[in-house]
């Protein structure tokens, strides 16, 4: 079967919980950032939670979700342990309808998980332990990229050297079935921890790449966001900058392309970048022009903080209809 969207990361349990500012210093957990941390930790900090809602996460999953319900075809390649929260993930990925070729393996560590705990003004604090997921290799990548489309790898994975032999081995194998390869940067620490080898991917191995303001800042070493935006679309394709509540940047070439944001009330941040990055490369995979695919990342990033979750509730492609997009 022919895949439209194939994305590859990390398969996290997302446990999501509200809590006051007050738990979060109690807890000794920073506000609004994702904090990697050990088993026992991920242990308390899950026995600590209350009004758990889990969902499959993981940012790729999350914009794979977000496209699945666009109407496209899509899959998953990721990692998770034969345990009950793996079970979970693989079937509830299935039944939203994007393929999970990887069946659970019996594995040492646990699946991955993260623990969210989101604030009453709607930001999110990322706690997560990476378990199975982070182990993800080239010899997890299955053949499943026939036809092409557009590939979709997030930064996360090259906390572990695991993780980039997956991230080249995908690549690769879309690359020679003709199709294009897309990245976030998913975290200004990432960027950070990984600035040489984001550079040479974003020049060399990909033709997409989505970041916001902090991300592409930290990525090129300015305090000048079109700076930095302009040094990554001197060697990529199509670049894609939000900027949190304020219009998106996109640009390929010498083109230049806004996409307007007005401000919306923040119900749960989870998910905003995900659910843009799932309306841009819906649009991109769908042949929208530049401007029209950020238009649509921006309804999916709106619809997406107007709730608790990282992922749609609404009837997304109404949403579109409604600004003329579809």
């Amino acid at each position: 079967m022919t895949h439209d969207v194939i994305g590859i990361g990390n398969a996290i349990v997302d446990v999501i919980s509200p809590c006051s500012d007050t738990f979060l210093d109690q807890m000794g957990i920073e506000k609004g950032i994702m904090q990697l941390i050990e088993r026992d930790r991920a242990e308390l900090l899950y026995a600590a939670m209350s009004e758990r809602v889990e969902a499959p996460g993981g940012s790729v999953a999350n914009t794979l979700a977000g496209i699945g319900a666009l109407g496209l075809s899509t899959a998953f390649i990721g990692k998770v342990k034969d345990d009950a929260l793996g079970r979970f993930y693989a079937q509830t990925m299935q039944a939203s309808g994007t393929a999970f070729p990887n069946a659970p393996k019996d594995v040492d560590l646990p699946t991955s998980r993260s623990m969210i705990f989101v604030t009453p003004d709607g930001e999110r604090s990322m706690n997560t332990y990476l378990g199975a997921g982070a182990d993800i290799a080239s010899a997890d990548v299955p053949d499943v990229f026939d036809g092409g489309g557009i590939l979709f790898l997030e930064g996360y994975l090259f906390d572990k050297d695991d993780g980039k032999t997956a991230f080249s081995e995908a690549a690769t194998r879309m690359k020679t079935a003709g199709g294009r390869s897309a990245i976030t940067i998913s975290d200004p620490f990432c960027a950070e921890r990984h600035r040489a080898d984001f550079q040479r991917l974003i020049a060399e191995d990909m033709d997409i790449a989505i970041g916001n303001a902090a991300e592409w800042m930290t990525l090129y070493e300015t305090d000048d966001l079109d700076r930095a935006v302009g040094m990554a679309a001197d060697v990529c394709e199509v670049v894609a900058c939000t900027r949190s509540g304020e219009d998106v940047w996109v640009r390929s070439g010498s083109t230049r392309a806004t996409a307007p944001v007005t401000p919306a009330k923040v119900v749960d941040a989870t998910g905003a970048g995900d659910q843009f990055a799932a309306g841009f490369l819906y649009g991109l995979a769908s042949g929208r022009d530049l401007e029209t695919s950020a238009r649509m990342g921006v309804v999916c990033a709106r619809e997406v903080i107007g709730h608790m979750g990282p992922r749609p509730a609404e009837d997304v492609a109404a949403l579109f209809r409604a600004e003329g997009l579809l």
